[in-house]
């Protein structure tokens, strides 16, 4: 590999990690070579593939990126009970206000429905009350 390639190839990783860092600030201590044990090529693929290249500054900020994931979890319903939970901690932790995640869930019950929707509040109303336990 020329070291232009090498270089650049080294920005786009930790351009990747930054990214993945502003969707999840526990993704600051990740350690790449605890995934390269199981599959050696995975980790620095799917930085590349998902945070070097996919998702980059250029392109939608990370509240944003997390508001449109939301959106998409929601509309899978209790499937995604997991997913929908740590999505908003992530979007809260990323700048997003309480009204702006409950106005993106009641915006997908146009197309999850009325019960998806109820259990996306649900799960916001439970992450809400965590966050202000821990703000006391």
């Amino acid at each position: 590999m020329s070291d232009e390639l090498a270089k650049m190839f080294k920005a786009m990783i930790e351009q990747g990690q930054e990214m993945a860092r502003s969707f999840n600030p526990a993704l600051e201590h990740f350690q790449v070579k605890d995934f390269e044990k199981l599959i050696p090529t995975m980790p620095r693929d799917v930085m590349e593939m998902w945070f070097g290249k996919t998702f980059n500054r250029e392109g939608l900020d990370a509240k944003t990126r997390l508001l449109v994931t939301l959106a998409a979890l929601t509309v899978l319903g209790a499937h995604a009970e997991p997913q929908i939970r740590l999505t908003i901690r992530h979007a809260l932790a990323a700048g997003a206000t309480k009204r702006e995640i409950a106005e993106v869930i009641w915006q997908m019950s146009l197309f999850g429905g009325v019960p998806a929707m109820q259990k996306a509040l649900d799960v916001a109303q439970s992450v809400f009350a965590e966050f202000e336990e821990t703000d006391e």
